[in-house]
């Protein structure tokens, strides 16, 4: 015991000791910072001292000082700029990454899924002829109306441009353009015609660009191969071709003042479609060429008064649109050939892509200005995936950028279907209830159509079909989560990345109208990948299949379930029924789903729905994200859907919605009396589709001609050989010779 107590009490005289070390060495430390601190202090502000008494030698007073202030304001406000504009010029130059000249190494011919020939795309090297070998009257009449000071700027013309806004000033409207030849190569090149300061910015930058790269010559070559030129040209040679007949190199001064006119505007000039007009601003070239000193009025008076005529292509339409889609399909898979010089059939159906065309642009010429609405976009495509119909806008000529294909737009309630589907596939039924009450996430509290106004318990069916606001965004946080729904939007064919945030289940991530095509067409394919596509078969000039969809494309995969699938489409073939979308409920009692679509403030309607032959997405909105007269996707989109779709069912083999008991097409339903008095008052005549063979007498004649293709040729009898020779059989089937006419 008593040598526990010794112990314990040397521990103690040791910690004790110990105290006092550890005190030592904390004072050491602080006394340590305390000296480097204050030492670093007095250097600095010796340091300090020395540089004001340096500098004190560059004082200035009187009106040098303010020279000094002024020059030092500048390189202030000079280097804040400078960060501004490389901030401003990365998202342009990001433009300009990869092989920006691989679409001069295609040149394509395309063809309908008939095989008629619809047009071209890409650069047909031998046919671009070299700046020294253009016509010299076709070269000053570009530069004397597109940028009279080509050769003097570097890319922006600021003295142009102010000249472009005093002028404009003084009209009271936009009169005059800006833009020099390189800012319109550079849009045509990188960018898309939409009217946006983002575009405006980048153009300028990568005009700039342009500029430091290639030389004026290169500049003016381009230009010159790559600007539309109306009728589904590209470039002044073949625009010559089209509009003349002739070469290029032999157009005179009358044809190359009315080709330099095409570059403003070729759907207003284009002489095909409105000669007087085309003829009326070659006039202005020609004035142009003498204002700008280029000619004289004695060298342009002849061509004033021996206008340019031009050849009769009054009825060519080409689907200029899909063309411009198909042609960046065709990039992306012919990339690994060889042979870049190829003919290409399309899934296009020239006859549905006019009543498309004509669908959307009656309803717009019938109901846009009364909604405020300028522009429209469809696609359309066939069970099986085949775009058939693609309308990217009202006019081509004004505007070359694809809405249905580029144009990221809000879907609104459109993007529904996901969380619904995304609801089924984990078990809910049409008829399973669920709440539409007030709900509030992360702050944020949605309301229906009808503000204040709730149902209590309602069915997954109802909620649907009458677009309650509610219940998806209570699904979405309660049951779902916003990840499971965009990877559900992801796996129909939404190739847009969707944003995950609270708000989506309302459709606030923007998509395309082919993305909603593309999902939608998955529930008449029982709910396996639609397979969208524009290109059918790629082959060489010498016949040689390079590509054929059937053959090289990856087999569907299942993305639905055939349970889910079939309670979605029982849902959405009720909402034309009961629902938004009464307005497209087809007639001939074909059945049809689909869903509309209305964002904030009226600014895009949609609708997308589906037979069990084709799916077709319709959006209409305004380039400029102006509000529309209140016009919801239950409106004008409905009314556009049901006049395409009532057109395409005409005449075929129709099949039938999965999970849906179709019957076949028989007397016309009776339409709802309140949908009637709205669109039967002023509505359109409903288009009618020629008669056109059926698919069983299609496949009997396609056998027929296999084999008769494979087999031996016909031997006449030498006795017939004169008989045979006084029959011509034309086109229509009429025999010329036999005493029948008419026949087919």
């Amino acid at each position: 015991m008593q040598r526990s107590n010794d112990d314990d009490t040397r521990s103690e005289t040791a910690t004790l000791q110990e105290q006092p070390r550890k005190r030592h060495i904390l004072l050491r430390i602080d006394s340590w910072i305390d000296s480097t601190v204050w030492n670093a202090g007095f250097r600095l502000s010796v340091w300090w001292e020395d540089i004001t008494i340096f500098f004190r030698r560059f004082t200035v007073r009187g009106w040098k000082k303010a020279v000094v202030e002024i020059l030092d304001e500048g390189m202030t406000w000079g280097t804040a700029g400078a960060v501004v504009m490389l901030a401003l010029a990365l998202p342009a130059f990001e433009e300009t990454k990869g092989n920006w000249r691989s679409q001069s190494d295609f040149a394509v011919t395309f063809l309908d899924r008939y095989g008629n020939e619809i047009g071209h795309r890409g650069i047909i090297h031998e046919d671009s002829v070299p700046i020294e070998e253009l016509p010299g009257t076709l070269i000053k009449a570009v530069l004397a109306t597109e940028d009279r000071r080509f050769f003097e700027h570097y890319g922006i013309d600021f003295l142009g441009l102010s000249r472009a806004i005093s002028e404009n000033a003084r009209a009271g409207g936009v009169v005059q353009g800006g833009s020099t030849l390189t800012q319109q190569l550079a849009k045509n090149l990188f960018l898309s015609n939409e009217r946006t300061i983002e575009r405006k910015i980048k153009e300028a930058f990568l005009a700039v660009w342009l500029e430091s790269n290639l030389s004026k010559k290169e500049i003016l070559r381009l230009y010159l191969d790559r600007a539309y030129m109306g009728g589904g040209t590209f470039g002044a040679a073949a625009a010559s071709q089209f509009y003349f007949g002739k070469k290029i190199t032999d157009i005179n001064l009358a044809e190359s003042a009315m080709l330099a006119g095409l570059f403003k505007a070729p759907a207003r000039y284009a002489p095909h479609v409105n000669l007087p007009a085309a003829r009326a601003r070659a006039n202005e070239v020609l004035t142009n060429l003498v204002q700008g000193g280029l000619m004289t009025e004695g060298q342009v008076i002849a061509a004033r008064l021996n206008p340019a005529t031009v050849v009769d292509r009054a009825q060519v339409r080409a689907p200029d649109f899909f063309l411009d889609w198909a042609f960046d399909e065709v990039q992306r898979i012919a990339a690994p050939f060889a042979q870049h010089s190829l003919i290409v059939r399309t899934s296009i159906d020239m006859g549905l892509q006019q009543a498309a065309e004509e669908a959307v642009e009656s309803s717009l010429r019938q109901y846009g200005d009364s909604y405020k609405v300028k522009q429209g976009a469809l696609v359309m495509i066939e069970n099986g995936g085949a775009v058939r119909a693609m309308v990217g806008g009202r006019d081509y000529g004004e505007s070359q950028f694809n809405r249905a294909t580029k144009a990221l737009r809000q879907p609104g309630s459109s993007f529904k279907v996901y969380t619904y589907t995304a609801a089924m596939e984990k078990g809910f039924t049409p008829e399973s209830k669920i709440s539409d009450a007030p709900i509030t996430w992360r702050g944020w509290s949605p309301q229906n159509y009808s503000k204040g106004s709730y149902s209590g318990r309602v069915t997954m069916l109802t909620a649907i079909a009458k677009s309650i606001n509610t219940v998806p965004v209570r699904l979405a946080k309660d049951e779902l989560g916003t990840e499971l729904i965009a990877r559900t939007a992801k796996n129909m064919g939404v190739e847009t990345p969707i944003r995950t945030d609270k708000t989506m289940p309302l459709g606030t991530s923007e998509v395309t109208v082919l993305d909603q095509a593309t999902a939608y067409a998955v529930f008449p394919a029982g709910g396996m990948q639609s397979r969208r596509h524009g290109i059918s078969q790629i082959l060489n000039y010498d016949g040689d299949i390079l590509y054929d969809f059937t053959r090289d494309a990856p087999p569907a995969k299942r993305v639905v379930s055939e349970k889910a699938n079939a309670s979605m489409n029982y849902m959405l073939t009720q909402i034309p029924v009961i629902g938004t979308a009464r307005k497209a409920a087809l007639d001939n009692g074909i059945i049809a789903g689909g869903k509309t679509g209305t964002t904030q403030a009226y600014r895009d309607a949609w609708f997308a729905g589906f037979t069990g032959d084709y799916t077709t997405a319709v959006w209409f909105g305004n380039d400029d994200y102006t509000s529309t007269n209140n016009m919801t996707g239950g409106s004008l989109p409905a009314m556009t859907f049901k006049r395409l779709m009532d057109y395409a069912e005409q005449g075929i083999e129709h099949r039938a919605i999965p999970g849906i008991d179709n019957p076949l097409p028989g007397p016309a339903k009776k339409k709802d009396p309140e949908v009637a008095a709205e669109t039967d008052e002023n509505a359109l005549p409903p288009l009618v589709r020629p008669r056109s063979l059926s698919s069983d007498v299609t496949r009997l004649l396609k056998t027929i001609g296999e084999k008769l293709a494979t087999a031996a040729p016909l031997e006449v009898p030498a006795e017939l050989t004169g008989k045979v020779a006084e029959i011509d059989l034309r086109p229509t089937g009429e025999i010329t010779k036999g005493g029948r006419n008419g026949g087919r």
